[in-house]
């Protein structure tokens, strides 16, 4: 089975007029890219879905180019302005995932907040580009890096369960273990209302060179009961220093079923948030309850019905086997000794 790179890995493209994003709203029944010609587009189409997982990270480096775009013509005090407030408008889309946060904040380390802090719009601009593209690689470097970490856990002939989208996490993990030989098999929950398991999961997967199973999210007891997977694998929006797990909601059911039967649990992440000690440091994203009562644009509850939406829910430590980040994998009660275990290949695991 070669090692292949799938189509959601480029789903952000800054272009001479904006940014276009692949919709995985309809992804892979459409390939549709939807046009953000202002940074306001860019806020908007994450925080309606058009881009999910790691996507609004590079939907937020192409954002911040783009408002840099917008203040070339600016003196320095109002560029810095504009460039903060770009800022704020995309952490502000989606709370939960500290990903946004920190390319924010890495692209004003790198320019307003350090060597060209009183620079004008028009010095500002090319160094936000430079400064959004190296966060990328790096992000992409990290995730490599975390993916043959996590290959390593898992036995060749493992049959790995997935939960909703892990993104370049999950692809990383997959492309080292097919270099290294390694025979997986994948289950992956539909992981509602967005079904994100089953249609970018299951799809990339598919492109990869396997055959997955795909399971609703209330069949992972069942799936694990019955011997169809032997092993939880999944990604994380956030992880706290003490070891809590932030995820799409479903996460803290897959962890409970995998403590039931036996199976270790693994998370993915990038590294855990210094920014985070504890759970009540992180805000959990509550979606708008209409969500829940669609599937792909279709109405699916009975009308009088009310929808509840918390969009991610959190994964106490006791029920997490190991958290894998670009350094290693770690018991989570001593994840914070990630920022002790050398530099990390994609330097964003720093403090």
């Amino acid at each position: 089975m070669g090692v292949s790179t799938p189509a959601l890995a480029d789903s952000v493209r800054i272009t001479g007029d904006g940014v276009d994003i692949l919709d995985r709203r309809v992804y892979p029944f459409a390939r549709e890219w939807v046009h953000c010609a202002t940074l306001e587009d860019v806020a908007v189409a994450i925080e309606r879905m058009v881009t999910q997982s790691s996507g609004p990270l590079f939907a937020t480096t192409a954002g911040m180019t783009l408002a840099a775009r917008e203040i070339a013509g600016y003196g320095p005090e109002a560029a810095e302005e504009r460039l903060r407030a770009a800022g704020r408008r995309l952490i502000a889309t989606r709370p939960t995932n500290n990903h946004i946060r920190d390319a924010v904040h890495a692209i004003l380390a790198a320019t307003v907040d350090g060597p060209l802090a009183g620079a004008p719009g028009e010095e500002l601009a090319p160094a936000v580009a430079k400064a959004a593209a190296g966060h990328d690689a790096a992000y992409r470097a990290g995730a490599r890096a975390l993916g043959r970490h996590a290959a390593a856990l898992l036995p060749d002939g493992a049959r790995v369960l997935t939960h909703c989208w892990g993104d370049a996490y999950l692809v990383g993990a997959v492309q080292a273990a097919q270099e290294s030989g390694k025979r997986l098999e994948f289950v992956c929950t539909e992981t509602r209302p967005y079904l994100q398991g089953a249609r970018l999961t299951a799809a990339t997967l598919v492109e990869m060179g396997y055959r997955p199973t795909v399971i609703t999210d209330g069949m992972v007891p069942s799936a694990l009961a019955d011997g169809l997977a032997d092993v939880a694998l999944t990604a994380s929006d956030r992880v706290t220093m003490d070891g809590h797990v932030v995820n799409k909601v479903g996460t803290l059911a897959v962890a409970l079923a995998a403590q039931a039967f036996g199976a270790p649990f693994y998370v993915l992440s990038h590294a855990p948030d210094p920014l985070s000690p504890g759970i009540a440091d992180v805000e959990i994203e509550h979606r708008d309850g209409e969500e829940v009562l669609h599937v792909l644009g279709a109405r699916s509850a009975a009308e009088g019905t009310r929808g509840y939406y918390p969009a991610f829910d959190a994964t106490p430590p006791h029920l997490v086997t190991r958290i894998v980040t670009e350094r290693g994998a770690f018991e989570p009660a001593r994840v914070s000794d990630h920022f002790a275990a050398g530099p990390a290949p994609g330097g964003l695991g720093a403090p």
